[in-house]
Order: C-alpha cells, then structure tokens, then sequence
C-alpha cells in the first residue's frame, strides 16, 4: 500500500513550469526551449506536458493548465502531466492562484497513488513534488492520506475485506490517534439491541458486527456513520452477477467515513467524534432475512422487509438509532445506498440530502474549496406516505417506481431526529481512469464536509 508523501526540502530538484493556455502566448517567445516547444506543438492545454533535455539528460519540463473552461470541466486535469514526469524531486515555477496551487498540489499527491497489493509487477516510483511556498502541506496532505485510506479499503477483495478486516482496519486508524474503540459482535447484537444489523448478517459465517470508534473531549459533538456492507449478494432477492461484479464496495460509505475521521484526527479539530459503522455481509443461507419479514428496530420503529437488497439502510436504521442516544450538533451519514442517485449524477458526484441551509451553505463552499463536487437532493416531504406499508412503520423497499434515492434517505431521516441531519448517497468508485483517480475505490463527500465544518461548528 503506498501513502502520499512530499520530497526532501533540503534534496536536488528539478523545475516543472507551470502554464494556461491564457498565458502562454506572451510567454512562448522568451522561454529557453521555444524552439523545441513551438516543433512540438506545445499549446499549453490542460495536463499538456514536454521534457526539457539538458546535459544529463532531463532538466525540466514545462506543463499546461488550459483554460478555465477546460478545468472546470476536468478536475486535476494537471494531473495528467504529472503522470509522465520521471521518477525523482520535483518543484513547481510558475505564478499560480492558491485555488490553483493546492489543486495542483493536492492532483499530484493523489495521482501517487498504487494499488499492488495483488501485483507481481509494481508500478514504477511516482515523481515526488517540493512542498511549494504557501501551500498548507500538512492539510494537503491529510487529504490525500484519508483518500489513499478510503480508497484502498475500497479496492481491496471482499475475499479480504470482510466485517473482521474492515473492523481491524478501523481499530488501527483509532489507535493511530488515541481514539478508543468498542465493537459488538455476533448474537451479542440482539443482546445490546441491534436487531436490523443482526438480521442482515446472520446468514453470513463472517458474523455481522458494529462498531464505535470516540476522539476528543472538548468542542462540538460530531458523529459520523458509515454503511459497511463488506459483500452484498442482495440476499434471497439475489443480485444478477453483473450486479455483483462491483459489491466489494459497498462498504465504500464505511471507507469514507474513515477518511473524513483521518482528517479530522490528523489534523486535530477541536471537536468530539464519534465514529459508527456496521459491518455485515449481506450472505445467503437457510437463516437469511427473508422478503415479508418484519423486523422491529433498535428505535422500536417496524420495518418490512420487501427486498432483501435494500439491506443498507436497515443497517443503517440501527446505526443511527445509537448515534441518536449520544447528541450531536450534526449527523452525518455516508452510503453507497442506491443505483437512483448513480443514475440521476452519475459516478463523479456526490449527492446529499440536508434541510439545514447553513449546513448546504457551508458544504457547497467546502466543495469548491476542497475540490470535491457535491450535488444537494430533496428530503421530499411528499414522499412519505410511500415509504409506510401499512402492515408495519416502514417500507425498506416501496418499489413505487421513482424517486428511490430520496426515499431511501426519508428512510433513513426516520431514524434521526437531530435537523442537523446530513445523508450522503455516493457511488464511491471511479469506472475509468481519470487525472488523479484511477479506475477503482475513490472518496466522494469527505473533503468538501472536512472543509465545511469550521463554518458547520463553529470551529
């Protein structure tokens, strides 16, 4: 597993210039390699790169940045010229906005990122990039290390990434910060009351878990939870094999929780949080949750069980039920919920659901700071009556047809009566490669809600 890292202040560097398209019209005649780079046809496009030979081979490289059209449509799009760049120390030159300097910066730390765990061929050493003056490096950085984190719990097998591997994996991000942990397992869970959770993994040999993970003793109360379903077969309601080809990653809402308490930790906020995941998986065998069942909630609220495939939210249920007992100032839950959400914004934007408008207010702005798109979806008040079957409180699957990403978050909303409830349904995976994101597990939500919390509580 690799983690992100800067070069040696002190160490040999050489220079990569940095240019938009905008500017570099006036720049081309007095650059020392115009001749070069007009026989190339270097027109500084977005990610556009040339080497610069010199007596030992290659002393510089020049990049483009494009226009401000060709950015906002391509996000760490420079990325791309990084790709190319020889091992070794690296600095930038070039006049940039600090918007653009950490964009930049923060492209290339990500685009370090390897995932060879299951390679016999490594991918060769990344280039290493100077921390530029002004740049908040240790911030950049914590970024870069909770997506690195998010995105190989994501990627890994769920041969390898079941409840007890997603549970270790969350024990030693607590230890690495002195946070303190409790986890219930197995039928200890009908025991302490989580009776949702219990039911989704007891079909599973891999016995279903949750669990709590608490930092900090002074500030705000934030509490995080995190869907971690480590396989999703879709129970007795069995997915078609083309729909589990991508089940390692529904635990991705899990993964991103963890990055998002990476940062927090990381970078010590003056907060206290509070971390829950359930961990199951949704298996099939002959005590597996059936349709028509009806479960009765930690909350007391009944669910019927109409699809064995909407086992997220069910866990969920319990999960922020708990998160309930202990208030918070705000709420936040991170899933990859449902195909809805994937078809109404696709796979680089992460939807959200939130009524409070100085939570959206500052979650927007954080966005487009921490270079994380996000997209604001309706708690639809009309939409309740769908999610009630009349035999028991709620539906966990109407299937009326529409809307299925809002009423599984008014599902959700059931459970929580905090209103600084926020709910996020991402996809949390890149299905090609893109500049920065490889194909595989990716972080969606976490940045932009890092960014915004000094705005949210008050920081």
């Amino acid at each position: 597993m690799t983690q992100p890292r800067f070069a040696d202040p002190n160490a040999a560097y050489r220079s990569l210039t940095l240019v938009t398209a905008d500017d570099w019209p006036t720049l081309r005649d007095s650059h020392p390699a115009k001749d070069w780079l007009a026989a190339t046809g270097f027109e500084a496009g977005l990610g556009e790169m040339r080497l610069i030979a010199g007596p030992q081979g290659v002393a510089s490289a020049i990049a483009g940045l494009g226009t401000p059209k060709a950015r906002a449509r391509l996000r760490f799009g420079v990325a791309k010229a990084v790709a190319g760049l020889p091992a070794g120390n690296w600095a930038l030159d070039g006049a940039l906005s600090p918007a653009l300097r950490d964009e930049t910066v923060l492209a290339w730390l990500l685009q370090s990122y390897r995932f060879d765990r299951y390679r016999s061929a490594k991918k060769p050493d990344a280039p290493l990039l100077r921390l530029p003056k002004g740049a908040d490096g240790p911030r950049l950085l914590a970024m870069a290390q909770a997506e690195f984190l998010t995105r190989d719990l994501v990627n890994t097998p769920a041969s390898d990434m079941g409840p007890a591997d997603l549970e270790a994996a969350f024990v030693t991000l607590a230890q690495s910060f002195g946070a303190t942990t409790t986890v219930i397992r197995g039928d200890d869970l009908l025991t302490h009351n989580f009776p949702m959770v219990h039911a989704v993994g007891r079909a599973s040999p891999r016995v279903p878990r949750i669990m709590e993970m608490r930092w900090g003793s002074l500030g705000p109360k934030l509490t995080l939870v995190g869907k971690g379903v480590c396989f999703d077969t879709g129970g007795l309601n069995i997915k078609p094999s083309s729909g589990m080809n991508l089940m390692k990653k529904d635990m991705g809402g899990a993964a991103t929780v963890m990055g998002l308490a990476h940062m927090i930790m990381a970078l010590g906020l003056p907060v206290q949080l509070r971390v829950i995941v359930p961990a199951v998986e949704n298996a099939i065998a002959g005590n597996a949750l059936r349709p028509k069942d009806i479960l009765t909630s930690r909350k007391g609220l009944t669910v019927e069980v109409n699809d064995t495939d909407a086992e997220g939210r069910l866990v969920l249920g319990d999960a922020l039920a708990w998160a309930e007992e202990d208030p918070a100032d705000m709420i936040l839950s991170m899933a990859t919920l449902t195909g809805a959400a994937r078809i109404a914004v696709g796979p680089d934007l992460a939807p959200y659901y939130c009524n409070d408008p100085a939570v959206v207010a500052a979650l927007e702005a954080g966005a487009a700071a921490a270079f994380d798109p996000v997209w604001r979806l309706p708690f639809h008040d009309a939409y309740e009556s769908i999610i009630e079957p009349g035999i028991a409180d709620l539906d966990n699957a109407p299937g009326w047809g529409f809307a299925g990403s809002a009423t599984a978050a008014l599902f959700l909303r059931r459970f929580v009566n905090n209103p600084r409830y926020l709910h996020f349904d991402i996809y949390a995976y890149t299905p090609s490669d893109l500049p920065a994101r490889p194909k595989g597990g990716v972080g969606q939500g976490a940045r932009a809600v890092f960014a915004a919390l000094p705005a949210i509580l008050g920081l």
